[in-house]
């Protein structure tokens, strides 16, 4: 019992925060997707998110996705890293119901993260206040949000009322046309559930590299595995794969004593994913300089530059270069490894779609508030007079972050009749085998892709996204589902390798849904249908048997 005492007396910082990691984590992902009585409670901040991540995680669980190809868009090879999701779809098919099977590893990345965060900035500073500090920076960004907040709210005695039963981020840019960036608040980590565990693995990687002792033989086996890893986190997420590659690579240049073992795992890492990357990238990649260089900034000058990045990150563009000046020599030089990734981030774009450049610009900051909060704990304890002070500046460090905590509590949530309870859904599982492709009329949420099937083509941004060809596939899903040529229809779902054919009752105000072809509803055998809703399901095999030899 002594010995456990003394340990919770020693470790005690350390297991409150790995305690409030858990707690806050499991709060967050099960107040954001829940299950409930056959239905899907999915929050409805994270509603279009999901609606591709359902279908990839039901693609492994009650479909048949090897080798895999993205569920809403079939035929070509991945393009997405599926790895996390293909992990929850396995948990899923061994009958874990999808809120746990999601939700737990969920918390556990989350988790992860907040602790390495703390693990990593109290062993580079030696302190517990600056990792304690890097957590709450963390969790609640440091944008001028907040001054947007009060230009719509002029302060008043209703303010703490407004902020507190919000229900609406206050910038969402690029999308609603904002300066600050939809990236900042924890709705990233809700909706994209893989990004939390991949950069708490990255972190982790580093550190191994920064811990490693002076072992030849003991470090050769660490390096090999620590190779495998990273080779494997490439179907985590490919650009926090590439971030750390990047670091890694850095690292070569002033870690003397353990470049080799460096150089080992990057051999290792890049043997197992360039033949990867090869096969998901067939058709071309995206990467490209960005024309007007900074991010999402137009017209860039250096003081838009220096305007875009005040507004996103707050006082942090001040401290981070002050924290950087004080750091000894080590100190700076992991700092400037990270901030490559940065400039990188500024420079380059990786996919069709310039705002998911987001991701090295969180990574960064991961390593950029730890070096605010050493700034921080530093003024702190040698200017004495600036104390007061102190706790002031901490507060406009974290009150936007505190402002976009709120939309998320009071999120209401969605409901998505899943199986059994939806028997189109039912009918799909029992009756298609797990393979099977279908051609869709609608996009979100679609009947088959809850079942665990491929459609032709779900909603084009998400395969647009990753480099796909939406518009040609758009226009011939138009087409097939508009024409009256039935041997044409023959011949182009059987070259697709389309299986089944879905419609429902058409909605005149939903523009993404196609009118289907009044002859061909006549001429088709129904398989399946929904007289309720409307919904039918045609099986391409039964009907086109006597058009294959034409």
């Amino acid at each position: 019992m002594e010995k456990i005492s003394n340990f919770i007396n020693k470790y005690k910082i350390e297991l409150i925060i790995f305690l409030f990691s858990f707690l806050f984590s499991w709060w967050l992902m099960f107040a954001t997707f829940s299950y409930s009585n056959g239905e899907m409670q999915i929050s409805s901040k994270a509603w279009s998110d999901f609606a591709n991540h359902i279908p990839l995680i039901r693609s492994f669980s009650f479909g048949n996705n090897f080798p895999p190809q993205y569920p809403l868009f079939s035929g070509p090879p991945i393009k997405y890293h599926f790895l996390f999701y293909a992990f929850v779809g396995i948990l899923e098919k061994l009958n874990i119901p999808i809120d746990y099977a999601l939700n737990l590893p969920s918390v556990l990345g989350f988790s992860f993260l907040i602790i390495m965060i703390y693990i990593f900035a109290k062993n580079i500073f030696n302190s517990k206040a600056v990792g304690i500090l890097s957590i709450l920076f963390f969790i609640f960004n440091g944008s001028l949000e907040f001054i947007k907040f009060f230009l719509k709210n002029p302060v008043s005695i209703n303010s703490i009322y407004q902020i507190i039963n919000n229900r609406n981020f206050i910038s969402f840019g690029p999308y609603d046309g904002s300066v600050i960036s939809a990236f900042w608040n924890l709705n990233i980590y809700t909706n994209q559930r893989h990004l939390a565990l991949s950069y708490g693995l990255s972190l982790f990687i580093i550190y191994c590299f920064l811990k490693f002792n002076n072992e030849k033989r003991r470090n050769i086996k660490k390096s090999i595995l620590i190779g495998i890893i990273l080779g494997i986190s490439f179907l985590l997420n490919m650009a926090v794969f590439l971030i750390t590659i990047i670091i890694l690579t850095v690292f070569l240049i002033y870690l003397n004593k353990y470049r080799l073992y460096i150089f080992i795992s990057l051999v290792i890492s890049g043997a197992l994913s360039i033949p990867i990357y090869l096969y998901m990238q067939q058709g071309g990649s995206s990467f490209k300089i960005i024309p007007h260089i900074g991010y999402l900034i137009t017209n860039t000058t250096l003081l838009t530059f220096l305007n875009y990045w005040f507004q996103n990150i707050g006082i942090h563009l001040l401290l981070i270069p002050l924290g950087f000046m004080i750091a000894n020599n080590k100190q700076r030089r992991i700092f400037l490894s990270f901030f490559i990734v940065f400039a990188i981030g500024n420079l380059f774009q990786f996919s069709p779609e310039i705002a998911a450049n987001h991701k090295f610009f969180n990574y960064f900051m991961i390593i950029g508030v730890i070096f605010s909060a050493y700034f921080l704990v530093w003024l702190w304890k040698k200017i004495y007079f600036i104390r007061p002070l102190i706790p002031i500046l901490f507060f406009f460090l974290i009150f936007s972050g505190i402002l976009d905590f709120f939309p998320i509590y009071n999120d209401y949530k969605i409901s998505l009749s899943d199986y059994p309870t939806n028997k189109d859904v039912s009918w799909i599982i029992k009756n298609t085998k797990p393979n099977s492709i279908f051609l869709n009329s609608q996009f979100l949420y679609d009947n088959a892709s809850l079942a665990g099937r491929k459609i032709f083509l779900g909603w084009p941004y998400f395969a647009w996204s990753q480099g796909y060809n939406t518009n040609l596939r758009d226009n011939l899903r138009k087409q097939l589902l508009a024409t009256n040529d039935l041997t044409f229809f023959c011949k182009i779902t059987r070259a697709n390798h389309i299986d089944y054919v879905e419609t429902g009752l058409y909605n005149a105000n939903d523009l993404n849904q196609v009118q289907i072809s009044q002859l061909m509803e006549s001429d088709l055998k129904t398989t399946y249908q929904n007289t309720k809703s409307g919904y039918k399901i045609y099986s391409i095999n039964s009907n086109c048997k006597k058009y294959d030899n034409q």
